[in-house]
C-alpha cells in the first residue's frame, strides 16, 4: 500500500477546483473530496497490483483519476474489467460507512447529505461512457470482447466524442455558471484531442506487446480476401484470441496464422504484401 501512495500525483485541474474551494471557505468539502477520490483510484490501484499489472503512476483528478499502467490491452478482459469497476464500486461501501457513522456523535446529518452528495456525484459522473471516465473504459473492454482491438477503440472514441458534445451542451448551455463541470469538460475535450492523435500509437503499442507476449489464447478464424495486405490484416487482430487468416486462393484455401503476419508487419518491406504471399 505504501508503494502505491508514492505513486499518487495530484493533476494541476484538481488542484485549482481545490483552490477554487479553499477560497470560498469550502475546507470540509475539499477534505470530504480528496479522500472520496483517493479511495476511488486506490479500488483500480489495488485490483491492478493483484493481478499483477506494472502501475506507473496515480493521478487524481476531480472526477476520480487515471492510473497509468506499463500493459496495454494484452491483459485478459476479466482483468481490465474488474480492475475498472473496483473504482465506482469503493463509492457503495463509503455510502453505507457514512450512513453508520450519522448515527454515531462524530458525524453529522449535514456531513452524512454532503458526503452522499460528493459520492453519488463523482460515482455517476465516473459511469459517463466517455474515454478516460470509467465508464468509457468499461465501454471499450466490453466491446473488445466481441470486436477486433483497432474496431473497439475506434467506435469508442467515436461514441466518447459523441457524448462529449452532449455533455457540451449541458455545460454551456443547461448549466454555464457550474465552473467546475465547465473546467471538466474543457479537460475532457483535450483529452479526445490528444486520444485521437496518438490512436495510431496505442494501435502499435497493443501489437508490438502482443508480438513480444504470443500468449496462448482462444483461436479464432477470420475469413479474408487473398487481396488484403499486411497493414489491413492486423486491423482484425483480437485481445484474447489468436487468429487465423482464412483465404481462397486459386490453388484453394490457404490460412496465415497471426504470428506470421506481425513479423510481416514490423518488416517495412512486406507492410504492403497481399497475405496470399505470405504462405
Amino acid at each position: 500500500m505504501i508503494n502505491l501512495l508514492r505513486l499518487i500525483k495530484i493533476h494541476p485541474l484538481l488542484w485549482i477546483i481545490l483552490g477554487i474551494g479553499g477560497l470560498a471557505g469550502l475546507f470540509k468539502e475539499i477534505l470530504m473530496l480528496l479522500f472520496i477520490i483517493l479511495v476511488h483510484e486506490l479500488g483500480h490501484a489495488c485490483t491492478a497490483k493483484y493481478y499483477g499489472w506494472r502501475i506507473r503512476k496515480i493521478e487524481l483528478m476531480p472526477f476520480g483519476g487515471v492510473a497509468e499502467m506499463e500493459e496495454y490491452g494484452n491483459r485478459p478482459i476479466k482483468e481490465e474489467f474488474f480492475v475498472t469497476l473496483n473504482g465506482p464500486l469503493q463509492h457503495l461501501w463509503m455510502m453505507c460507512a457514512s450512513m453508520y457513522l450519522s448515527y454515531t456523535p462524530i458525524w453529522s446529518e449535514a456531513d452524512h447529505r454532503l458526503f452522499l452528495f460528493h459520492n453519488i456525484s463523482i460515482l455517476l459522473f465516473n459511469l459517463i461512457p466517455i474515454l478516460p471516465l470509467d465508464g468509457g473504459k468499461l465501454f471499450f473492454t466490453l466491446q473488445s470482447y466481441f470486436l477486433p482491438f483497432q474496431k473497439s477503440y475506434r467506435l469508442t472514441t467515436i461514441f466518447s466524442l459523441i457524448m462529449l458534445i452532449i455533455m457540451t451542451f449541458i455545460a454551456v448551455i443547461i448549466l454555464p455558471f457550474h465552473l467546475n463541470l465547465v473546467v471538466i469538460v474543457g479537460f475532457l475535450w483535450v483529452h479526445q484531442y490528444l486520444e485521437w492523435r496518438q490512436r495510431h500509437y496505442h494501435f502499435m503499442r497493443f501489437l508490438l506487446e502482443r508480438q513480444r507476449l504470443q500468449l496462448n489464447k482462444e483461436k479464432k478464424n477470420v475469413l479474408v480476401h487473398s487481396k488484403m495486405t499486411v497493414s489491413e490484416a492486423v486491423k482484425e487482430i483480437y485481445r484474447e484470441k489468436k487468429v487465423t487468416f482464412l483465404m481462397k486462393t486459386e490453388n484453394g484455401e490457404k490460412c496465415v496464422n497471426e504470428t506470421l503476419v506481425l513479423q510481416a508487419f514490423f518488416d517495412r518491406q512486406q507492410k504492403a504484401f497481399p497475405l496470399a504471399l505470405l504462405i
